[in-house]
């Protein structure tokens, strides 16, 4: 009831079914009884036709015929409408029969015949009116895509997602675009229409499209790819090349299982044809892991900490803190989060998680049920020269977190780690590597201690790795991107060079995914967590694909230049060192590694020794102790 007084237009749906509803039993029975018989059902259908209205309303309600908006009308709703007139049509049949007997009518009120003839009208008259108005917004609708701004534009890809977006158009969702083609890589889509836009051929028709429809006075000026038509082996790149020879804007549409807040365009990027086809996140079980809880992240302004915040909230958290040391980068992320339609109160606080006291005050007061650890200096180069500040930041403010939310009496902290802690060969992975067995040292204590007073769950402790990130803050492909519009050289360090990448939302839901695991109801006992990143992309290959995606020629217009290995850089990244099990959790995505684990006593003395020698500033020291924390750690270790 009210769902009625909250939405008006429902009554008048409500009125209009029930009276078409009248007039259908009304002239099915003029038209199969109009030469006799009529006047003899007059004195039952006074009777008859009000409680059948009344039972008809009934129907319509449980199966959902009020529910639907006219103006998007489709297959479902007339699927609906089908299942509730034959319901009315089955109950005429029933009713005819118990009419049937001499006390009652004496013979058939309907008969079969009329039934039938009932059903189609009541069809008619039921599914007609919704059509027509669908029909009449629709024309109204495509009145405004051919409105003076509105961009001839051909769609790439398959049917199914050309559909999408032709329905988001008509909806009005997407403006000024006009679709005066479809370019499809199948050849079940040729020579058909879809939604009333023609298939024009295969995506290698570009040009020729694009030529035809000039000769006939239509200036293409769009061109929107959808998630089909990136795929790597139809070599999108080749097509984007071609777009911008004929002075075609490209635009994409965003995959549908992405997680997307709105369905809107936007600019092809690189890291949109650079990947593999994105591993499929369980969106339900991230909502129902997140949902409700009070979560922090440190590091928040930066790219992956960020990230994290907008998945936060995306999934509907209670309360978020954000920690980060960078005032703009605060602001920033703050005013991201507050135009994002969501519940979750966002607080953000200034604090550096090198600062002990300020970090357990910040947690404590929070009383969080998850702690993401983001917060990180991660530049290879930068740390093998001030590597004392890696350590402080990567080791010693890791600890910081992990004991502060111990104190704070969390659920999970998660630790963003890299696949460089494996077997590591600079200052980042081995801070990395020994922060991780920090945590894996508290998270195995804090489970025999449990296990051992009979106490319930304790605070999880995991580390979740994995490679390089597409677009973040110091990523490979903003550097190529800027010496590629300055005309170049690109830099290249190695010519064998290979690297993991993923995308910032793919990671971060695989390291909430990472989460939900390590906190399920089998409160798995893995400590440390890997991404399958796919396969590894050589890096010349980014630079040259780059380069034609910006319509030029290496080698050519723009020369590649290799520079060298710099310190602390290995040529390969690997996923789990030599000594090292791993095993399938069942999540697709994720995989769990078992590295060794120094008991909490010997990882605690390393610390204690690092904090030491690091007051004297001696490398030397320093990397000893690094390298018997870390075995496999091949460090410099000279001044």
């Amino acid at each position: 009831m009210m769902g009625f007084l909250r939405n008006p237009r429902r009554v008048l749906i409500v009125v209009h079914d029930l009276a078409v509803t009248a007039l259908a039993i009304l002239a099915t029975l003029y038209i199969r009884f109009e030469n006799g018989g009529l006047e003899e059902r007059a004195h039952w259908l006074i009777v008859i036709l009000p409680c059948y209205v009344v039972y008809a309303g009934i129907v319509y309600w449980y199966f959902h015929l009020y529910m639907s908006k006219w103006r998007f009308a489709s297959l479902p709703d007339l699927r609906n409408i089908f299942r509730a007139v034959t319901v009315l049509a089955i109950s005429l049949l029933v009713l005819d029969y118990a009419l049937l007997y001499p006390g009652l009518f004496g013979t058939f009120f309907f008969g079969k015949v009329t039934i039938a003839l009932y059903w189609f009208l009541q069809m008619f008259f039921l599914g007609g009116p919704r059509i027509a108005y669908r029909l009449f917004r629709l024309s109204r609708t495509q009145n405004q895509v051919k409105g003076p701004d509105a961009i001839p534009t051909l769609i790439v890809g398959r049917a199914a997602d050309a559909e999408v977006l032709l329905r988001a158009i008509e909806s009005g969702a997407v403006k000024n675009v006009l679709p005066i083609g479809i370019l499809s890589p199948s050849s079940a889509d040729q020579d058909q229409e879809l939604r009333g836009v023609p298939v024009r051929g295969f995506l290698t028709d570009l040009e020729s499209t694009v030529v035809a429809l000039r000769s006939q006075g239509t200036r293409v000026g769009r061109l929107v790819l959808t998630p089909s038509a990136l795929e790597p082996e139809l070599h999108p790149e080749t097509m984007l090349m071609q777009a911008r020879r004929l002075g075609l804007a490209a635009s994409r549409m965003p995959s549908l299982g992405a997680g997307e807040e709105a369905l809107r365009l936007a600019p092809v990027n690189v890291e949109d044809l650079l990947l593999r086809p994105t591993v499929r996140i369980d969106y339900r079980r991230l909502e129902d892991f997140v949902r409700g809880k009070t979560v922090v992240v440190t590091g928040g302004g930066g790219s992956i900490g960020s990230e994290i915040c907008d998945r936060v909230v995306t999934f509907s958290a209670a309360r978020l803190l954000v920690i980060e040391n960078s005032e703009p980068a605060l602001h920033a992320v703050l005013e991201s989060l507050a135009v994002k339609s969501s519940t979750t109160v966002v607080e953000g606080r200034i604090a550096d998680v090198r600062d002990r006291d300020r970090i357990f005050s910040l947690i404590a007061e929070c009383k969080p049920n998850l702690v993401f650890h983001a917060a990180a200096l991660k530049h290879v180069p930068l740390l093998e020269r001030d590597w004392d500040e890696g350590i402080k930041t990567n080791v010693f403010g890791s600890v910081n977190v992990a004991d502060a939310a111990v104190n704070a009496g969390a659920e999970a902290m998660v630790m963003i780690s890299t696949d460089k802690a494996i077997d590591p060969v600079s200052v980042l992975g081995a801070t990395k590597r020994l922060a991780e067995m920090y945590c894996q040292a508290l998270d195995a204590a804090g489970r025999a201690a449990a296990q051992s007073n009979g106490a319930g769950p304790p605070l999880r402790m995991i580390a979740v790795r994995f490679g390089n990130v597409l677009a973040s803050n110091g990523s490979v492909v903003p550097k190529f991107k800027a010496q590629i519009e300055a005309g170049g050289p690109v830099t290249v360090t190695h010519p064998d060079m290979v690297r993991y990448f993923m995308t910032i939302r793919e990671a971060c839901d695989l390291v909430v995914t990472a989460a939900s695991h390590a906190l399920g109801p089998a409160r798995a006992d893995t400590s440390v967590y890997v991404l399958n990143m796919g396969q590894p992309i050589k890096i010349v290959d980014l630079a040259e694909r780059m380069i034609r995606l910006s319509g030029l020629e290496p080698g050519l217009d723009v020369e590649i230049v290799f520079t060298g290995i710099r310190p602390g850089e290995r040529l390969n990244e690997i996923l789990f060192a030599r000594e090292e099990g791993s095993s399938d959790i069942g999540i697709e995505g994720v995989v769990a590694a078992k590295p060794v684990s120094p008991p909490i006593a010997a990882v605690q003395g390393w610390i204690a020794r690092l904090q030491h020698d690091l007051a004297s500033g001696e490398r030397a020291a320093i990397y000893s102790v690094l390298r018997e924390a870390v075995p496999n750690f091949r460090g410099e270790g000279s001044n």
